[in-house]
C-alpha cells in the first residue's frame, strides 16, 4: 500500500494511492495511523476519490527523530577518502527540515557548495529499544525516499574545527522525503533495490541498496542499543557514490525501485 499526505483547495488529508487516483481517509496523520496500528485497515476509511494530478503534496510525516547513516556504502566512503566503519555511523537531522515532493530546496546564496544525497528511508512502526537484528522487521512500518541535502563547505569547515555536523545537515528544507510511504508488505525485500539521483536529468548517483555496508536490521539494532525509536521516526540509510553539487534552478530527482520518484527544485534563499 502507498500512503501519502495531500491537499485539495487547502484541505489537507491522508490518502491511499492506487494508480493515478488517491482515496482520502481524512486528516489523520500517517504517524497516528502507524501508532494505533490501523494501516492495514486504512482502505476501509476512504470517503472520497481524487485524481493525483489535481492534488498538492504535503509533508509526509512529522517525525520525532530523523536519524541518518553516514558512510554506509563502500563506494561513498572511498570517494571521500574515509575508512570503512566497523559499526554504523549515525547522526541526527532536525525534524523541521523535512519537506514534501515538489517543494523547493532553499540554499543560502554565496555560502559554498551544497550536495543532495539520495537515500532509502525507513519509517518506524512501533516503539522499540534494544532490538535484535533478527527481530527488526516487526518494528518497520514502511519505506520512503529521503534526500539528505548537505551544506558541504560548511560541513568540511565544521569538521576541521571538530564541530558537530548538525547545522550543515539541518537547514530548513534539507530533508525532502516522499513522495509517499510504501508499506513493508508491498515493497518486500528492500536489500536489493536500485537507487538513483539525477540533476537536471543527468544521472549522478546510481547503485543498489544491496551495496550497503550495514543492513537495515543491523542499523536498527545499533541505534536502539542507545536510543528508543517511536512510530513515525525515520532512519535514512546512507547514500552511494557520485555526490555532486546543486545550484539555483536545478531539478533534483531521487528514484528508488518499488517506491517512486522524489522531485524537488533548488532555489537560492537570501
Amino acid at each position: 500500500m502507498k500512503i501519502g499526505r495531500f491537499s485539495y483547495k487547502n484541505e489537507v488529508f491522508t490518502g491511499i494511492i492506487e494508480g493515478n487516483k488517491v482515496g482520502s481517509i481524512g486528516n489523520i496523520p500517517i504517524e497516528k495511523l502507524i501508532s494505533i496500528n490501523i494501516i492495514e485497515d486504512a482502505k476501509n476509511l476512504i470517503n472520497r476519490w481524487f485524481l493525483i494530478d489535481e492534488l498538492e503534496y504535503e509533508v509526509l510525516l512529522t517525525p520525532g527523530k530523523i536519524i541518518c547513516l553516514g558512510l554506509n556504502y563502500k563506494s561513498h566512503a572511498a570517494e571521500g577518502g574515509w575508512q570503512i566503519p566497523q559499526e554504523p555511523v549515525y547522526f541526527e537531522k532536525s525534524s523541521c527540515c523535512i519537506i514534501p515532493h515538489k517543494a523547493k530546496i532553499c540554499i543560502p546564496e554565496n555560502t559554498g557548495r551544497f550536495d543532495p544525497e539520495v537515500e532509502l528511508a525507513v519509517i518506524i512502526g512501533k516503539k522499540c529499544k534494544r532490538v535484535r537484528s533478527q527481530d527488526a522487521e516487526m518494528f518497520i512500518a514502511g519505506y520512503t525516499i529521503g534526500n539528505d541535502v548537505t551544506a558541504r563547505s560548511m560541513q568540511k569547515m565544521d569538521q576541521s574545527r571538530k564541530y558537530p555536523w548538525f547545522r550543515s545537515k539541518s537547514m530548513d528544507t534539507f530533508f525532502p522525503a516522499g513522495p509517499w510511504m510504501v508499506t513493508k508488505d508491498e515493497i518486500g525485500v528492500c536489500e536489493s533495490l536500485n537507487i538513483q539521483l539525477r540533476i537536471n536529468g543527468e544521472v549522478k548517483q546510481s547503485s543498489n541498496t544491496g551495496n550497503m555496508i550495514f543492513t537495515i536490521p543491523e542499523i536498527i539494532e545499533a541505534i536502539t542499543r542507545y536510543l528508543t525509536l517511536y512510530p513515525g521516526d525515520i532512519i535514512s540509510t546512507g547514500t552511494p557514490e557520485g555526490i555532486s553539487p546543486i545550484k539555483d534552478g536545478d531539478i533534483v530527482e531521487c528514484e528508488i525501485e518499488k517506491i517512486g520518484v522524489l522531485s524537488n527544485t533548488v532555489i537560492y534563499d537570501g
